[in-house]
């Protein structure tokens, strides 16, 4: 628990309310969205505003006490969870949008605003912000920004990194930093913006962004593709993209991730399939029309054993729901569900998968796979049971196999959940050592004391590279 002295001091800047380290609170902001992991911090603060945030700072940064910001804790790598105690710095209270600028479409606002509340409200000015990860609808956009999340839509428009152009940022000693602007172009010195973007809340506190808004799609049709042969998947998405067609989304289910959506969704999936292309195309109806016509050709050639396109809007809302409901689908299985992401290139989408399913069926436990397909972002998801110490063990060396087989298939560890503490082992796998000795002195550079959510991204000791016998 944190000194009396340094309790005033934290409660004089927020008031008695906004600073908490009552067990329900301390529990309450323990853990986050990652299974099996959780740490008590030392108290929860709740500031109101950018000038709150750096008095904060300055007081930790005084006693040397380290500082986890939060949003709504979805976090999948365990980048949340205050692993050496301190204070969570909870951002709610900052959920404003200040600024719609219509004459240079961009948005500004605080980092706790809701994701999909702020979608729904440039939508209804009849603007677009395309980022969509999967827990918009109880992320926040600091949360979004801190894990450079990605969603859905992420083949045709990008992810999170590609909409903030400017942020206000508070750093470990309390200074208050501005990077970017309404700006289409800017090189002046380093792209601080784009640095802080993705850091896990390791470099600094994000107290506001401005965001580069666009004009909405007209007009969207939405496919399903079935097929018995899962490479025939896989070489139907690498055709569309080789066709110079990139679809809005483009996603993978594999058949058990099929049959539990099914069983979710009740949409009258064929069971026997091994794998579902989920295709959504937007833009003007002449486009997307042409687009959507030239997708089903491909997905013929490559034999796909059914094809549909959905007949209304509400056929298709109902498709993309159901995609989404992935994850829930899956998590009402076993008591445990964690849900992984690995990227590898599209041409390689098959082969990872059969790689997935190899390395299940090695260590005898359960993993479905579903995922972004077209930007070969891959969720292997295993259902299992923490209280069963013996098959956690073997999920947990099953993934470390899946990792390493991403890499060699010339992918990645993370696509979209961060390292944080999960990934943080595996890091210097994708990097190289020489990568984190870089990444390490950006840290010092911001922050010489640790005390921005320490123990996260970098390992005390990197995992051991493992010798995958696909024999």
């Amino acid at each position: 628990m944190l000194q009396e002295d340094v309790k005033r001091e934290l409660r004089s800047i927020v008031g008695n309310e906004d600073y908490k380290d009552d067990m329900q609170s301390l529990v309450t902001h323990s853990y986050d969205g990652t299974p099996m992991l959780q740490s008590l911090p030392d108290g929860v603060i709740y500031p109101a505003d950018t000038r709150e945030v750096s008095e904060v700072m300055k007081v930790l940064n005084r006693y040397r006490i380290p500082l986890i910001s939060r949003g709504s804790g979805t976090n999948l790598c365990g980048g949340t969870v205050p692993v050496q105690g301190g204070v969570v710095m909870v951002m709610h209270r900052m959920n404003r949008i200040l600024e719609v600028d219509l004459e240079n479409l961009t948005a500004t606002v605080q980092p706790g605003l809701n994701t999909k509340q702020f979608i729904t409200h440039v939508e209804g000015l009849g603007l677009f912000y395309p980022p969509d990860p999967g827990s918009m609808a109880v992320s926040t956009i600091g949360g979004n920004i801190a894990e450079c999340s990605g969603g859905l839509r992420g083949l045709k428009y990008g992810t999170t990194k590609d909409y903030v152009i400017g942020l206000e940022a508070v750093l470990a000693s309390g200074e208050i930093i501005r990077t970017g602007g309404k700006l289409m172009k800017d090189v002046a010195g380093y792209d601080l913006t784009k640095l802080l973007v993705g850091s896990e809340g390791t470099l600094a506190v994000i107290t506001e962004a401005t965001l580069k808004l666009i004009p909405p799609p007209r007009y969207k049709k939405t496919m399903l593709a079935m097929y018995k042969d899962i490479y025939g998947a896989a070489r139907t998405v690498s055709k569309i993209i080789e066709n110079r067609i990139i679809p809005a989304t483009l996603e993978f289910l594999d058949n058990p991730t099929i049959r539990v959506v099914d069983d979710f969704a009740k949409l009258g999936l064929p069971r026997d399939m091994e794998a579902i292309l989920l295709i959504e195309q937007d833009g003007d109806m002449e486009s997307v029309e042409r687009d959507i016509a030239s997708i089903e050709m491909i997905c013929h050639s490559e034999n796909a054993a059914q094809v549909s396109v959905a007949e209304s809007a509400e056929e298709a809302l109902k498709l993309m729901t159901a995609r989404r409901s992935a994850f829930t689908a899956l998590a009402r299985l076993r008591p445990t569900t964690i849900l992984e992401d690995a990227t590898v290139p599209r041409s390689k989408i098959a082969d990872m998968v059969l790689e997935i399913n190899r390395i299940a069926q090695k260590f005898q436990v359960q993993i479905c796979t579903f995922g972004h397909a077209g930007d070969g972002n891959l969720h292997p998801t295993a259902t299992t049971d923490a209280r069963d110490q013996e098959e956690i063990h073997r999920v947990e060396a099953a993934f470390e196999e899946i990792f390493e087989a991403a890499i060699k298939l010339g992918g990645t560890i993370t696509g979209e959940h961060g390292v944080g503490l999960v990934k943080a082992p595996f890091l210097e796998w994708k990097v190289g050592s020489a990568g984190i000795e870089m990444m390490k002195a950006i840290k010092q550079g911001f922050d010489p004391l640790n005390l921005l959510n320490p123990g996260k991204m970098f390992a005390k000791e990197s995992r051991k590279r493992v010798v995958i016998d696909r024999g």
